[in-house]
């Protein structure tokens, strides 16, 4: 098992960028597929970026070019830097886990952290 703890969160203009980390504890973290999904109110939950435990990553089609999501297993941790940010992209984000090779479950989440980009 693994704990999550996500900052990096904050308040930016259209087309500026914000780094989100995610650090963990517990359990082996190279082991752990991760990702991060968001959530806005009214609007379905959506997956915007995974990585494997081998580095292969995917995004969503509203993110793709915009994120990248990295990790760190030396130092138990993941990163979703944002730039070009929209308006579209404000919601609360969580960093999410899984103990697979690839991020097909959510096992583990953090508590979440706010992003919110003004037009």
């Amino acid at each position: 098992q693994v704990q999550l703890v996500e900052s990096g969160g904050g308040l930016v203009q259209s087309g500026g960028s914000l780094r989100l980390s995610c650090a963990a504890s517990g359990e082996d973290f190279r082991i752990y597929a991760l990702g991060w999904y968001r959530q806005a109110p009214g609007k379905q939950r959506e997956l915007v970026a995974s990585i494997s435990t081998g580095a292969v990553t995917k995004y969503a089609n509203s993110v793709k070019g915009r994120f990248t999501i990295s990790r760190d297993d030396a130092k138990s941790t993941v990163t979703l830097q944002m730039n070009s940010l929209k308006p579209e992209d404000t919601a609360v984000y969580y960093c999410v886990a899984a103990r697979a090779p690839l991020l097909l479950s959510t096992d583990y989440w953090g508590q979440g952290t706010q992003v919110s980009v003004s037009s």
